[in-house]
């Protein structure tokens, strides 16, 4: 399963990262609750966790959408999968992405998003690789920047394997 993986993130580290996190939206919503948006399905892991850890009301809504396919960089083309069950105008929303890239994706969502009139419009990432921006967004808060390797795990894949190591790997 874990066939030439190397470590890059362990379990441990993103636990704790997670947890300050957490700690943070915590603080900076108080008083308010967060509509948390998961970006299916790389995001799952990170976002349960996150929410899990949040002391303040949480609601919660899933997007799918596309820009990779099979391949290991972006094709720069954002394709709606699957769009949000309910409105946002009005409400505290975080995006809770797994890895930001290009900024393509979220550059795309954050223009969708804010048309819909929330009171707040806010991203979260787990990984982020700015070397590789090629569209300036504004990530509110960081789990780990890494470097410009294609990595896998805590919900990272490659053709829909590798998602379920509890840590951040690359393949060799």
């Amino acid at each position: 399963m874990t066939d030439n993986i190397r470590v890059l993130i362990s379990e441990e580290e993103v636990t704790e990262r997670i947890n300050e996190l957490a700690e943070q939206i915590s603080k900076d919503y108080e008083g308010k609750c967060v509509h948390l948006i998961c970006i299916l399905k790389g995001s799952v892991f990170f976002h349960c966790e996150l929410a899990k850890r949040i002391t303040i009301p949480v609601t919660m809504d899933f997007m799918s959408v596309s820009s990779y396919g099979d391949e290991f960089v972006s094709s720069g083309r954002v394709k709606i999968v699957k769009d949000l069950d309910e409105s946002i105008q009005g409400k505290d929303v975080l995006i809770i992405e797994d890895i930001i890239d290009s900024g393509r994706t979220l550059a795309y969502l954050t223009e969708l998003l804010g048309s819909r009139a929330p009171a707040s419009l806010n991203i979260c990432t787990l990984l982020d690789k700015p070397e590789r921006r090629v569209t300036d967004v504004e990530v509110k808060y960081v789990g780990f920047e890494i470097p410009d390797e294609f990595v896998l795990g805590y919900g990272l894949d490659y053709q829909q394997r590798y998602r379920n190591l509890p840590y951040v790997g690359v393949k060799e």
